[in-house]
C-alpha cells in the first residue's frame, strides 16, 4: 500500500483542517508551500467565491492543495463543479454519505478523503472508494461526532476497521501529539485550531486573540439536537447554557442559533454574540505563527519524538 504522502504528493505528513471563516488561499498555499497539505474551506463559500479563492491558490503554489466540501452544503453540485473544472486534486468531503460523490472525483483523478467520527462510518467511507479517511476526535473543534468518542480511543479502532491510510484529528497541534497519533497506527494528522491561529488565517484578528488566550476547559461541545459544535465560552455559549436549563425544544435552539453566527463570530470578530468554532486543544497554542512554522515545528519535534522513543526501555 502508498504512503499517504505519495497517494496526495506531499511530503510531509499533515494536513490543514478546512475550517469555515479561516481557510482560505492564503492559509492553503503557505501550508502546501511548506510541504503540507494545504485546505481551501469550502463551508462558508458561495460557488463564485470558491472559484476565486482556488485560483488565487493555484496562482500562489505548485504543490498539491484540497478543498474541504461539507455534503449538506446546499450548493454542493455547484462546489463539485467547479472543483473539476478548477483541476482541484485532493477533496475532503464531511458531513454526509461521501458514496453520492467519491466516485465521480476518482474517475477525474481526484484524491478523495472523508472525515469521520467511528469505525463503522470509516468502513463505509472506504467502500464508497475513499483513498484514506480522517478520524476525528469529539476534542476537535467545529462540528463534531455525536459519539463523543476520543481521538486516543478513536484512531486505534479505525486502523483496526480499515485497509486505507487513517489521518488523525481533533486535539492535534504538535509533534507529540503527532507521535502520540501515528503510534496508534495514523499515517499522518489534520490540525485545523493550530492553523486558525496563524497569520495567513483569514480568522479575525479578535478571534485569533480570544483562541490564543484560552484556558484549560474553555470550550463546551453543544447543539447536539441540531449538529454537535465545540464553542469558545462566550456570552452567546452562556445563552445556549441557558437554553439547556430552561429545557429549550429543538425549534427553540435552532432560533437562538439563527443564521450566520459563525460569520460573525470568526470572520467578523464578534466575541460577544458570535458562533467561536474552536478545539480544546486552543489552551495550548499560546501564540501566533506562520504557517510554515506551525508545520516546520510539527515535525521537528515530531522527529525529536521518534529519537526519544527508540531509547526508552521498559
Amino acid at each position: 500500500m502508498k504512503k499517504l504522502t505519495e497517494i496526495l504528493g506531499i511530503e510531509v505528513p499533515i494536513i490543514q483542517g478546512g475550517m469555515i471563516w479561516c481557510s482560505g488561499w492564503e492559509l492553503a498555499s503557505a501550508v502546501s508551500n511548506a510541504g503540507g497539505l494545504g485546505t481551501i474551506g469550502a463551508g462558508s463559500m458561495y460557488p463564485e467565491i470558491l472559484k476565486e479563492q482556488i485560483r488565487k491558490c493555484k496562482a500562489a503554489t505548485d504543490k498539491p492543495f484540497a478543498v474541504n466540501l461539507p455534503l449538506i452544503y446546499p450548493d454542493v453540485d455547484k462546489h463539485i463543479q467547479t472543483i473539476l473544472e478548477e483541476e482541484v486534486p485532493v477533496v475532503i468531503t464531511s458531513a454526509g454519505n461521501p458514496k453520492l460523490h467519491a466516485q465521480t472525483f476518482r474517475l477525474a483523478g481526484r484524491k478523495v478523503l472523508h472525515v469521520v467520527s467511528s469505525a463503522k462510518f470509516a468502513k463505509k467511507a472506504e467502500d464508497a472508494g475513499c483513498d484514506a479517511v480522517i478520524a476525528e476526535g469529539f476534542e476537535a473543534g467545529g462540528h463534531n461526532g455525536r459519539e463523543e468518542t476520543t481521538t486516543l480511543c478513536l484512531i486505534p479502532q479505525v486502523v483496526d476497521a480499515v485497509s486505507i491510510p487513517v489521518i488523525a484529528a481533533g486535539g492535534i497541534a504538535d509533534g507529540r501529539s503527532m507521535m502520540a497519533a501515528m503510534v496508534l497506527g495514523a499515517e499522518g494528522v489534520q490540525m485545523g485550531s493550530r492553523f486558525v491561529a496563524t497569520h495567513e488565517s483569514s480568522a479575525h484578528p479578535a478571534f485569533k486573540d480570544a483562541v490564543i488566550h484560552a484556558g484549560e476547559g474553555d470550550t463546551m461541545l453543544t447543539l447536539k439536537e441540531l449538529t454537535p459544535v465545540r464553542l469558545l465560552n462566550n456570552h452567546f455559549a452562556d445563552q445556549v447554557r441557558l437554553a439547556y436549563q430552561s429545557n429549550a425544544t429543538i425549534d427553540q435552539l435552532q432560533t437562538l442559533l439563527g443564521r450566520g453566527r459563525a460569520k460573525k463570530g470568526m470572520f467578523e470578530g464578534d466575541l460577544i454574540e458570535g458562533e467561536l468554532e474552536i478545539g480544546q486543544v486552543a489552551s495550548r497554542l499560546g501564540n501566533l505563527m506562520t504557517a510554515a512554522q506551525v508545520v516546520n515545528g510539527t515535525i521537528e519535534e515530531w522527529k525529536k519524538c521518534q529519537a526519544l522513543v527508540g531509547t526508552w526501555k521498559i
